[in-house]
């Protein structure tokens, strides 16, 4: 069985990714996907700029160095229709850092149209030296007013499509059937269940 390290601190993001790939609501040191075991691991990694295309393999890239063997990498972004779905992009988290909730809100001041697009991408590298594959899930949505818990990011202030209630609102196995991190790890784990 292989292991593959997948790079992150954030205890709330591990808790959602292992859930998701385990179909369990417990958090877990491992979780296994096909012959892959998955591990976590915190790595300083350079913050890089760039699409979130170019952000990701390069941090995957990085952190395939670090470990010396397989690794998976994601980067988030919430991206506003106003601004041509490019920014906060992946700069989203030192948005909420130095602006916070009602700051990010308040951008839009100004603009008829509060649409956005939650996006998360997740690269998977066999190892120093490989390719990195991506695998991207998307979820339409608004910027509204925050509502629910503000511990997870930029969740309280993101409603999706066809929902009243935000991401914050709904938490856990409601929020995993349908948020943009569910669909790009579903095709991740399609592609490692195929290895």
């Amino acid at each position: 069985m292989s292991t593959i390290t997948f790079v992150t601190g954030n205890i709330n993001k591990l808790k959602e990714v292992t859930a998701i790939l385990s179909g369990s609501k417990e958090l877990s040191a491992e979780t296994k996907v096909g012959k892959f075991t998955i591990t976590n691991r915190k790595i300083d990694l350079d913050e890089l700029q760039g699409t979130v295309e170019e952000v990701i393999k390069r941090k995957c890239m990085q952190a395939a160095k670090v470990i010396g063997g397989p690794v998976m990498c994601e980067d988030t972004c919430l991206c506003f229709k106003a601004m041509q779905y490019q920014l906060p992009g992946p700069y989203i988290k030192w948005f909420v850092k130095y602006v916070g909730l009602d700051g990010i809100n308040k951008m839009l001041d100004g603009f008829d149209d509060r649409s956005a697009q939650a996006v998360t991408t997740f690269g998977y590298c066999e190892g120093p030296g490989s390719d990195v594959h991506l695998f991207q899930g998307r979820t339409d949505g608004k910027i509204v007013s925050k509502r629910g818990p503000t511990d997870f990011g930029w969740d309280a202030i993101f409603q999706p499509d066809g929902f009243e209630t935000t991401y914050s609102e709904m938490r856990g196995p409601e929020k995993n059937k349908i948020s943009q991190r569910y669909k790009a790890l579903s095709k991740l784990k399609e592609f490692l269940m195929a290895q």
